[in-house]
């Protein structure tokens, strides 16, 4: 699984536009959830379920709220799998290896 940062919302759209399949991964410092799952993405990185997606780290004290809000999110931590440019799935909080795996399988499926 390729890692790209995006600090702006041009490198957000950027990345969405320039690769088919991308899991985004919006998270926050001082936030659990988020290093837990951290540790659920790293665990499945290698997996047969990620080959082909590019996950897309963006940090929310860097890329502003009013973007993340303008987005309809609401929490962090919250993964956007997204598919030739439109949103396939949105899964708020912290996500288990498997949950996260099943949405992979599950969104590139369709």
């Amino acid at each position: 699984m390729q890692i790209l940062h995006a600090a702006t919302p041009d490198a957000y759209h950027a990345a969405l536009r320039d690769h088919p399949s991308v899991l985004v991964d919006f998270h926050k410092d001082n936030c659990p959830g988020c290093r837990m799952l951290d540790m659920s993405l790293a665990s499945i990185a290698d997996s047969p379920r990620a080959a082909g997606i590019v996950l897309l780290k963006v940090h929310l004290e860097t890329i502003g709220e009013v973007f993340f809000r303008s987005l309809g999110l609401r929490q962090t931590p919250t993964l956007l799998l997204v598919r030739d440019g439109h949103e396939v799935a949105r899964l708020p909080g912290y996500q288990s290896p498997k949950q996260i795996g099943d949405a992979l399988a599950a969104a590139m499926a369709t």
